[in-house]
């Protein structure tokens, strides 16, 4: 009995301090704490500290097009491309989307998946590539002693008449990239409404991610631009310059395909996801980030001249009726190109134009809000073309000097690729400033 008595005493103490272990914050709401936060800036991008500017012309509108109407606007901080995405980096994209139809629709070998653990096959609706042993053994290489792919994938070369000297060639027509994104301002738009579900607000896509490589001849007809289709995109000299001949929607794509390979990255290591997702910048952050922090500057190194005091040209475009080569290319030049602005950025005018992923509207300055401003629209394909146009920032090497001011703006249609336009990413940076502690 004594011996009873001492277990239930043990066991009521027990109880007691397990209750009191739970209620230590003396009955407060204290929080859900979560681990601390220090933001670190994204390989390739630089960090874009938030601001106020003056949106718009800073000089006269010598075209009287009054579409850069000025708005005093406000910018949170976020991190961007410090460059133009290159050649290199796309290529990369492309190569994962072949690699993933090549290893799920052809070759049907459990060892290019995730091993469950505890070892066995991957089960069947579960099955993920193991891109870090794809990355090892090339799909497209034969190692030595490795079995040879060629006759499992000869569907995704190209076919009969197709054929070039009997080469196999994939075929770039069927790397499509289908993906899924939650339309946040559509589901705005339906606040309260009971009738909708989650699923009307997830749009859907499916790209084809292989850029146009022949803008090159029909951007300027009667030009022998022959060697720019067949190498600019593939060959190895042009790695480092920027990629042109994507669709708006192709870098958009890119995007998501971007956002979804960190998270993986951040999920293989068991940790939480410290950044949103990248997005195409809005042209309110494109003009903020090429102004460099420089109040009144016409362009990002400063202006009110595309020369400096030595008669060098500061960024590469079209000097002259006739003359593309005056600033020292005839073309597109590397990435990292001429001096950077003051915020680290590399050829916010010049070089390429850029895709941003605000919609085109002459008038938007009087409409959209002064915080962080953009007008976006997600167009169908049965939208008209005018809802369809998207706008384009920075000026690129065939334009002449007025495209490259931080304030002009054009646009370009969502399904149209040129050989003068491409793109960079941005995204958001999550605090008040990148200095503080979290």
């Amino acid at each position: 009995m004594r011996f009873f008595y001492f277990l239930v005493f043990i066991v009521a103490g027990g109880v007691f301090v397990g209750c009191n272990s739970v209620s230590n914050h003396r009955g407060e709401v204290t929080g859900v704490r979560q681990r601390s936060f220090r933001a670190t800036v994204p390989y390739g991008m630089v960090y874009v500290p938030g601001g106020s500017f003056l949106m718009g012309p800073v000089d006269q509108d010598i075209t009287f097009a009054q579409v850069e109407d000025n708005k005093q606007v406000t910018i949170p901080p976020f991190f961007m491309d410090e460059t133009e995405l290159s050649n290199s980096k796309y290529r990369e994209f492309v190569n994962w989307v072949r690699d993933s139809i090549a290893i799920t629709k052809y070759l049907n070998d459990n060892k290019y998946y995730v091993k469950p653990k505890g070892g066995g096959a991957p089960k069947a609706g579960k099955k993920y590539i193991d891109w870090d042993y794809v990355e090892k053994n090339p799909i497209w290489v034969n190692k030595k002693g490795a079995p040879n792919n060629t006759n499992k994938l000869q569907s995704m070369f190209y076919q009969g008449d197709d054929r070039i000297f009997d080469r196999d060639e994939v075929d770039v027509r069927m790397l499509k990239y289908k993906y899924d994104q939650m339309d946040l301002r559509l589901a705005s738009d339906y606040q309260g409404d009971v009738t909708k579900k989650r699923s009307d607000f997830i749009r859907h896509d499916t790209v084809s991610v292989y850029p146009d490589t022949l803008v090159w001849l029909h951007n300027f007809t009667y030009a022998a631009n022959e060697p720019m289709t067949q190498g600019y995109f593939s060959h190895a000299a042009f790695q480092d310059y920027p990629v042109v001949g994507v669709t708006w929607r192709q870098a958009v794509a890119f995007t998501v395909w971007r956002t979804r390979k960190y998270e993986r990255y951040r999920h293989k290591i068991h940790r939480d996801l410290d950044r949103l997702q990248y997005d195409l910048p809005t042209e309110a952050e494109f003009e903020y980030a090429a102004r460099g922090g420089r109040i009144g500057a016409n362009y990002p190194w400063g202006g009110p001249y595309i020369k400096n005091a030595k008669g060098c040209l500061l960024a590469n475009f079209k000097p002259g009726r006739g003359n593309y080569s005056d600033d020292g290319s005839t073309y597109p030049v590397k990435v990292r190109s001429y001096f950077p602005n003051d915020y680290g950025l590399y050829n916010m005018a010049g070089n390429v134009a850029e895709w941003t992923s605000s919609a085109y509207d002459a008038a938007a300055s009087s409409f959209v809000s002064d915080l962080a401003p953009t007008f976006r629209y997600n167009a169908k394909t049965t939208d008209p073309e005018i809802m369809k146009r998207k706008v384009v920032r920075g000026g690129s090497w065939k334009d002449v000097g007025w495209f490259l001011q931080n304030s002009s703006r054009t646009y370009e249609y969502q399904d149209t690729s040129k050989a003068y336009i491409g793109f960079r990413c941005v995204t958001a940076f999550e605090g008040r400033d990148i200095r503080d502690k979290h």
